[in-house]
């Protein structure tokens, strides 16, 4: 009988088939420091962005029984995964499921920054009536451009055509040919896009994808999304052009220090902001607990 521990949580469901199966299932949070001597008896590991699979832990796990890691989710950044290939772990994730759920996160703080909905909605419950202040602009017709155009970035831009907008793009692999929209180089897309969606993982050697030098290139009144790692934007330079009026909005859902500390970021009047829950929809959560499945059983089978 295989092992599984699932650290950080799994739907009821997947838990549920996974017995059906055969396998044992052990659903318990280990701190760092023990987890590795306990992976040494499981065949599995399943995780959710809590737990860090760093090279310390790998190492202490090393002689073990331990196969596969599955990141319940997108980015594999909490994952050492070049450790694991070097003592012949696994490591998958579950790209299909959450692409939904984060387009229409990403969607959802297009509409927030654009109409003042959260800003108006804090000044509303202080008794302020500013009708006159908020005077927001539409969606349709405006130019958004794509910065990775991965399953969420596909996903998005179907999305963002439906509501009139005129999808432009740009992806590490370049110009894609099943891919409909413009493509563009970064300094370009960065000069012609009204919003900016960004869906692309954090580079460690590199760093910010976005910086004070690409803040500059935007449009004069634009607007920058991020659901996809807190360090592809550089926090101090996007305040900084959030005061200086350059970036007129800023909707976020992740943070370059999470749960986040950057007071400054989260309590501007132009942001929008939430704790890292793109994947958190009913449906992307039991999309996620089948796809987990489907990997654990097609590796084991």
């Amino acid at each position: 009988m295989f092992r599984i521990l699932v650290s950080d949580g799994l739907q009821e469901n997947a838990i549920n088939k996974l017995l059906e199966l055969g396998f044992e299932v052990i659903d318990e949070h280990y701190d760092k420091e023990v987890l590795g001597e306990k992976l040494k008896d499981f065949e599995a590991l399943v995780v959710r962005s809590a737990t860090k699979v760093t090279k310390d832990v790998l190492e202490k796990a090393s002689g073990g029984k331990l196969k596969l890691i599955i990141r319940a989710g997108v980015g594999i950044d909490n994952i050492d995964i070049y450790t694991a290939h070097e003592k012949g772990i696994t490591v998958k994730n579950t790209p299909n499921a959450s692409s939904d759920s984060v387009a229409e996160l990403a969607l959802a703080h297009m509409f927030a920054v654009a109409r003042f909905v959260g800003t108006s909605n804090y000044t509303m419950r202080n008794g302020e009536w500013n009708k006159k202040k908020y005077e927001g602009i539409e969606l349709g017709g405006k130019t958004l451009g794509i910065i990775g155009m991965g399953r969420i970035g596909k996903a998005l831009a179907n999305k963002a055509t439906a509501l009139g907008m005129n999808v432009v793009y740009n992806d590490a692999f370049g110009k894609q040919d099943d891919i409909k929209y413009e493509f563009l180089e970064l300094n370009d897309l960065l000069k012609k896009s009204d919003f900016i969606s960004l869906h692309v993982p954090y580079d460690k050697e590199n760093g910010s994808l976005i910086r004070k030098e690409e803040l500059e290139l935007m449009k004069d009144g634009a607007y920058i999304i991020n659901c996809a790692r807190g360090k592809v934007v550089d926090e101090k330079a996007l305040l900084e052009a959030l005061d200086s009026g350059k970036i007129a909005g800023a909707g976020i859902d992740v943070f370059a220090v999470e749960p986040n500390t950057n007071e400054a970021l989260v309590n501007h009047p132009r942001v929008s902001c939430t704790p890292h829950i793109g994947a958190s929809t009913m449906e992307a959560q039991d999309r996620i607990g089948e796809e987990v499945v489907s990997v654990i059983q097609e590796f084991f089978s």
